[in-house]
């Protein structure tokens, strides 16, 4: 037997996709916002009038302003992480990293820096924005370090994971700079990865010498 307020509460799932929904609707409307009058010049309050929430549900659902605007930070911070624990077995961890950079140039992945040009003028002209991406490429390379020393069964903190996470995750810098780059240039995402696809075989191959036998599965 139900009491009234349990009977007329709505199901978890429902919930769920109503917070999902008001996650999103903040997140785009900030977004807009941040694209028409910059990431500095907008604040909370703006972004929650024109949401039609409260302030604290906006921060509630994102405690840094900089969250609104990178919002796949979870997905960028795992994704090379993931990547070396998902790898096939026989193939080391710079391979399946490689192939996976290749395949998400190929599509031209958001998190491998597809962004789109105005996306990426906001990220190169706020210094906070570029702080903070700054930040989730060293947690990425953080995250990988941990993964790496777990497949070889290092200890996490291990000298030689944490040096293979620096040489790997300088690559995927890189090339996420390059996009970024080459974005702002104009060109359209078909050419960049055109570009970028040829440059990461030749920066994943300097890598090679050193690292081609690491952590294989």
């Amino acid at each position: 037997m139900t009491t009234d307020a349990t009977s007329s509460a709505p199901p978890a799932g429902l919930r769920e996709s109503k917070k999902q929904e008001t996650r999103q609707l903040i997140s785009d409307v900030a977004t807009g916002l941040f694209l028409t009058q910059g990431f500095e010049r907008t604040t909370i309050a703006e972004i929650a009038a024109a949401a039609r929430v409260a302030k604290k549900t906006v921060t509630n659902y994102f405690p840094r302003k900089e969250d609104l605007a990178l919002d796949h930070q979870d997905a960028f911070t795992a994704s090379l992480a993931r990547t070396v624990t998902g790898r096939r077995v026989g193939e080391s961890a710079l391979s399946a990293l490689r192939r996976a950079f290749l395949d998400a140039a190929t599509d031209a992945d958001p998190v491998a820096g597809f962004s789109g040009p105005d996306f990426a003028r906001m990220v190169a002209d706020s210094p906070t924005l570029s702080a903070r991406l700054r930040d989730l490429h060293d947690l990425r390379e953080a995250a990988l370090a941990d993964a790496l020393a777990d497949a070889v069964g290092a200890s996490r903190g291990d000298i030689t994971p944490r040096t293979a996470a620096a040489l790997l995750g300088s690559v995927h810098r890189t090339l996420f700079q390059r996009i970024q780059e080459l974005t702002l240039a104009g060109q359209d995402n078909a050419r960049i990865s055109a570009t970028v696809i040829v440059e990461a075989d030749t920066a994943f191959g300097l890598l090679e010498p050193s690292l081609a036998d690491y952590a294989v599965a």
